[in-house]
């Protein structure tokens, strides 16, 4: 049995932020069409299109949250970890 490899994928916050934005906008919209078909006040639409918009967007980050909190290890790398100082291409292709 060949098993396959799950590569890794890593997100920022803010791709995080809009991916969860993304996802709220989609199940309120979803949520908006089924209910205009039904049979309810204009106001109890679009309360429960907001509130579901809204429950979704944090189920989503508090979900991401948990999984960063279970693994910790993929967590982006803070600014400074990622600024490096300037280097020519000739130091690049240097030998240590």
């Amino acid at each position: 049995m060949h098993l396959q490899k799950f590569s890794r994928i890593e997100l920022t916050r803010q791709q995080c932020q809009v991916r969860n934005l993304v996802l709220a906008a989609v199940n309120g919209s979803v949520t908006l069409i089924i209910l205009l078909i039904a049979p309810l006040g204009l106001a109890a639409v679009i309360i429960n299109t907001l509130l579901v918009t809204a429950s979704t967007w944090f189920v989503a980050t508090v979900c991401d949250r948990i999984i960063v909190y279970l693994q910790p290890q993929i967590l982006p790398p803070t600014r400074s970890e990622m600024v490096q100082p300037f280097r020519s291409r000739r130091q690049l292709n240097q030998k240590p």
